[in-house]
């Protein structure tokens, strides 16, 4: 396996295994979905990622001007459109403790906004899919 490639596998019931780098990412599927909610679904971990993303972003520009980043966190919300039923706004708050030097209120915003997931939402990438039959 090279760093670009994940290997999926399926352990049984409802659950989809990732392997990449060194790490097993479970997924499984709600029980109302035909799963046992033993772990996130994949698109649990998609929502997951955008947040996290943002995360190391906002941890990352504190890091760089020495700003504690205890006390930090993010909030991530999600509106379903009525019609589509799909995912059409998501709201990301970042909670600033006392003392966060005002001057970066408007400059963590914009670390965030430079999250690499984010933006691969903003320039998808194509999608090619093909199928092999083992030989005997």
């Amino acid at each position: 396996m090279t760093d670009n490639e994940i290997l999926v596998t399926l352990p049984g019931g409802s659950r989809v295994d990732a392997r990449w780098q060194g790490f097993t990412i479970p997924t499984d599927q709600p029980v109302h979905a035909g799963g046992a909610n033993s772990a996130p679904s994949p698109f649990d971990l998609f929502l997951a990622s955008l947040a996290t993303c943002a995360g190391y972003y906002v941890l990352a520009f504190c890091r760089e001007r020495k700003i504690p980043a205890e006390g930090i966190t993010l909030v991530q919300r999600m509106e379903r459109g009525p019609k589509s039923k799909l995912i059409e706004l998501v709201k990301l708050e970042i909670r600033l403790p006392a003392g966060f030097p005002a001057k970066y209120k408007d400059a963590v915003i914009k670390a965030a906004d430079q999250c690499a997931v984010k933006a691969h939402l903003a320039f998808p990438p194509d999608f090619e899919i093909t199928s092999t039959i083992a030989e005997a």
